[in-house]
C-alpha cells in the first residue's frame, strides 16, 4: 500500500535515546510422520544420514535447474538433497525423521524484501486504527483504548493519566471525506492523555492537543526542512504532521526499554512465521536496535534470516563503515552490510516528490527529505566501505534524482557488483525505467501497495502518470529483477497478499475485472522468485538462500493448496501449515 515508515518516527526517535519447536506430526490433518527411528538407509556408509526427510510433496524449488521436486532431505540445517523420493529416502539413518506431506505444496521460505520488524512488534501492542472507514471510528477506538488502560477514565482521574496513547494505521483516503483530519474530535474524546497516531504509511502522524502541548508545538512553530505542519486558516496546527515534521512530536514520546524491544522483536518474528516468512529485509534501524538484534541472534533468540539496513545517522554510518560489512552472523541469522536513505515522502500524504504537480493539489510537487548530494556522498562512502545503499523513493522526481546520485557515485567509485537498491520505485518516468538495469540498480517493490493505492492513485497523479506506476512488467522486461515485499506494518504481513497482487493486479474481491493495468502483471514463476530468489539476490545471499537447492539453508514453507496452479481467487485462502528455518519447524498450524 502506501509506502514506508519515514524516520522510524516513534521507534527510531525513542531507541536512539535509550537504549520448543514442535514436530509437524498432528499439525497436518492427513499428514503422516515417522516419529520412531527408521531402518538404516541404503546410502553408502560414509554418508552422514539426514536429520529430516520430507516426501510425497509438490516442491516448487525456485531453482531453474530443477523447478519441481517431490522430496528433500535436511542435514546440519542445510538441504542435503532435493529431488525424487528415492534419493531423499537414501539419506535416512537410525535417527532420521521422515514426514509424508500427502501431496501438499512446499515453497522455499518466503522473504519479505521490505518490512519493519521492530515497528511491527511495537504496533502489535498499540491501538490498531487500520481499516477504519471514518475518522469517527478512529476516535472511538482510541477512546476505548484510553479507557481500558486508565481505570475506565479518559481524563486525569485514571491511573495512567498523562501516559501516551500510541496507535497506527489511519488512512483518510478510505474515509468518505478524504481530507486530513483535525485534532478537535480526538482532543475532546481524550483530553488529558497525549495521543499520537501514525498514518498507515508512516509519513504523517496525528496528535491531539495534549500531545502538541507536551511537544511545545504552537502556531509559531515553523515547518522543518523536509516536513510540513498542517494548519487551519488562522495558522494554528490542526494536529497532522507530515514527514520530518513528525519528529517534533516523536522526540518527546518515551522510549521503550530493552526488554520491550526484545519482546517486540520476538512477537514480530512469531507473526512472520505464521505466514510462512523465514526472512526479512529490515530497512533502517538505529545502531542500538541492530546491536540488540546481534545479541539475540548470538543467543539463538532470532529465528529469522534478518537483513538489516543501518538508518541514516552520521555517527552510525561512520561506525559501520569503519567496522565493515558482516554477513551470515549466528549461523545465517543476521546480515549488516547495507544502509537505508530517504529521498522523499509518500504518495498518500502527498509527500512523494513528483516532476509535475499533484493532480489534486496543483501547488504541490511533494517533499525531498534529503538533498541528492547527500545520497551521492553516502553512496560514495558506502562503495568504498563495501556497503550496499538502499534509498526510499516514491515519486518520479525522487527516483530520477536517486538514479542520478547513484550514477555519479559509481563514476567516482566504479564497482562491478554493488547491487544498489531503490525501495518502492513506485512512480517512474518512462525514460528512467531502463536506467535501473543499465546501472545495476534493483527496484525493491511491494505489490500490495498497488492494490491498496489503485482506488485513488489516479486522483493524485492523473491517468497519464499511471502508466509508470507500480510498473513491475516494464522493469522486468527492461532486464531488472523485482524483489517483492509488503512494507509491514504499512500492509498486512501475509506475503500471499503481495503474491496475489503481483499475478492479478486485483484486490481480494477480484476488483477490477481483468486487473488494474493488467499489462504490468507478473507470471506465477516470477511472483515466486520475487519472494524467494530475488530477495536473496538483492541481499547478496543467493549462495545460501532463495531456492530449494542442495547446499542452501533448509528454509521452506508447507501450504494447504498449490498457489502456483490455483485460480487467482483461491490464492488468498491458502493456509500455512508449517514454516521451517534451517530444517526446524518454527511454526505449525493448530
Amino acid at each position: 500500500m502506501l509506502p514506508c515508515m519515514l524516520v522510524r518516527t516513534r521507534a527510531l526517535a525513542r531507541i536512539r535515546r535509550q537504549l520448543t519447536v514442535a514436530a509437524l506430526v498432528g499439525a497436518l490433518p492427513t499428514v503422516s510422520s515417522s516419529a520412531q527411528p527408521v531402518a538404516p538407509s541404503a546410502a553408502p556408509a560414509a554418508t552422514t544420514p539426514a536429520e529430516l526427510v520430507v516426501v510425497n510433496a509438490r516442491v516448487y524449488t525456485a531453482d531453474a535447474g530443477r523447478p519441481l521436486a517431490s522430496a528433500l532431505a535436511v542435514r546440519g540445517g542445510r538441504l542435503a538433497f532435493v529431488g525424487d523420493e528415492g534419493g531423499a529416502r537414501a539419506l535416512r539413518g537410525p535417527g532420521t525423521r521422515v514426514v509424508d506431506l500427502g501431496g501438499r505444496t512446499v515453497l522455499p521460505g518466503l522473504v519479505d524484501a521490505h518490512g519493519h520488524l521492530l515497528e511491527l512488534g511495537l504496533v502489535l501492542h498499540e491501538v490498531d486504527v487500520a481499516g477504519t472507514r471514518s475518522y469517527a471510528e478512529v476516535v472511538r477506538r482510541v477512546a476505548e483504548h484510553a479507557r481500558a488502560t486508565s481505570g475506565g477514565a479518559t481524563t486525569g482521574a485514571g491511573a495512567n493519566a498523562g501516559t501516551w496513547v500510541l496507535g497506527h494505521g489511519w488512512d483518510q483516503n478510505a474515509w468518505g471525506d478524504t481530507r486530513f483530519p483535525t485534532h478537535d474530535a480526538l482532543s475532546a474524546a481524550v483530553p488529558d492523555r497525549p495521543v499520537w497516531l501514525e498514518r498507515i504509511d508512516g509519513h504523517a502522524g496525528l496528535a491531539n492537543a495534549a500531545a502538541m502541548r507536551a511537544a511545545g508545538v504552537t502556531r509559531d512553530t515553523p515547518d522543518p526542512a523536509g516536513g510540513r505542519i498542517e494548519r487551519d486558516a488562522a495558522g494554528n496546527p490542526t494536529g497532522v504532521f507530515v514527514d520530518k515534521a513528525q519528529a517534533l512530536v516523536a522526540r518527546v514520546i518515551p522510549p521503550p526499554s530493552r526488554a520491550e524491544v526484545r519482546t517486540a522483536l520476538h512477537d514480530a518474528t512469531a507473526e512472520l512465521h505464521r505466514y510462512g516468512l523465514t526472512g526479512v529485509h529490515d530497512p533502517g534501524e538505529p545502531r542500538a536496535v541492530i546491536e540488540q538484534m546481534e545479541e539475540m541472534a548470538g543467543a539463538g533468540e532470532l529465528e529469522l534470516r534478518t537483513y538489516v539496513m543501518v538508518a541514516d545517522d552520521s555517527a552510525a554510518l561512520a561506525y559501520y563503515f569503519a567496522r565493515g560489512p558482516r554477513s551470515g552472523l549466528a549461523g545465517g541469522r543476521l546480515w549488516v552490510r547495507a544502509v537505508k536513505l530517504y529521498a522523499d515522502g509518500a504518495l498518500g500524504s502527498r509527500g512523494a516528490a513528483l516532476l509535475e504537480p499533484y493532480s489534486d493539489d496543483p501547488r504541490n510537487t511533494g517533499l525531498l527529505l534529503r538533498a541528492p548530494g547527500h545520497i551521492r556522498d553516502v553512496a560514495v562512502r558506502a562503495l568504498r566501505a563495501g556497503f550496499q545503499v538502499c534509498t526510499h523513493a516514491i515519486g518520479d522526481r525522487a527516483n530520477r534524482l536517486v538514479l542520478d546520485a547513484y550514477e555519479a557515485a559509481l563514476r567516482e567509485v566504479p564497482t562491478a557488483d554493488h547491487r544498489f537498491r531503490i525501495e518502492h520505485a513506485q512512480i517512474l518516468q518512462h525514460d528512467d525505467v531502463p536506467r535501473f538495469a543499465a546501472l545495476g540498480v534493483i527496484p525493491s517493490m511491494q505489490a500490495s501497495h498497488q492494490t491498496s493505492d489503485m482506488y485513488w492513485a489516479a486522483t493524485r497523479l492523473g491517468e497519464g502518470r499511471l502508466y509508470g506506476a507500480y510498473a513491475w512488467r516494464s522493469l522486468l522486461d527492461a532486464g531488472s529483477i523485482v524483489p517483492n515485499g509488503s512494507d509491514f506494518p504499512v500492509e498486512r504481513v501475509n506475503p500471499l497478499i503481495s503474491f496475489h497482487a503481483a499475478v492479478s493486479r486485483q484486490d481480494a474481491a477480484g476488483w477490477p475485472a481483468g486487473g488494474w493495468h493488467p499489462e504490468q502483471r507478473m507470471t506465477r514463476d516470477e511472483a515466486l522468485r520475487a519472494m524467494t530468489l530475488w530477495p536473496a539476490m538483492a541481499a547478496f545471499q543467493e549462495h545460501d538462500l532463495g531456492s530449494l537447492t542442495a547446499g542452501k539453508y533448509a528454509d521452506f514453507v508447507v501450504l494447504d493448496r498449490d498457489v502456483m496452479r490455483a485460480a487467482p481467487d483461491e490464492i488468498l485462502g491458502a493456509r500455512v501449515l508449517a514454516t521451517y528455518v534451517g530444517g526446524r519447524a518454527v511454526y505449525e498450524a493448530r
